[in-house]
């Protein structure tokens, strides 16, 4: 089992940044790929990025040049930095872990609020 605690999420003005984070704990060696998914209110969960073990990543058009995603092996921790933010940013941020490179999310973390205010 995997266990995924988010944390950084908050309120910040438009053109300001964040930076989330995601903490991994229990059997972190089966994870092959972290994604952060954000779900705004009464829209669809969508994708944000992704990282996987050898550190290649995905980042979603949306928000590409704005948004990094990166990782701390050492603290089995993910993070999201979020800069020039937008109010359509606005949404809550899951961390989510996967056991295979493709396949269907196994692990999410409980979620992390960022409001941007325009």
């Amino acid at each position: 089992q995997v266990q995924l605690v988010e944390s950084g999420g908050g309120l910040v003005q438009a053109g300001g940044s964040l930076r989330l984070s995601c903490a991994a704990s229990g059997s972190t060696d089966i994870i092959r790929r972290m994604d952060w998914y954000r779900q705004a209110p009464e829209k669809q969960r969508a994708f944000v990025a992704s990282i996987f073990r050898d550190r290649s990543t995905i980042i979603t058009d949306s928000v590409k040049g704005r948004f990094t995603i990166s990782r701390d092996d050492a603290k089995n921790t993910v993070y999201l930095q979020m800069n020039s933010l937008k109010p359509e940013d606005t949404a809550l941020y899951f961390c989510t872990a996967r056991r295979t490179l493709a396949g269907n999310v196994d692990y999410w973390g409980q979620g992390t609020q960022v409001t941007v205010s325009s």
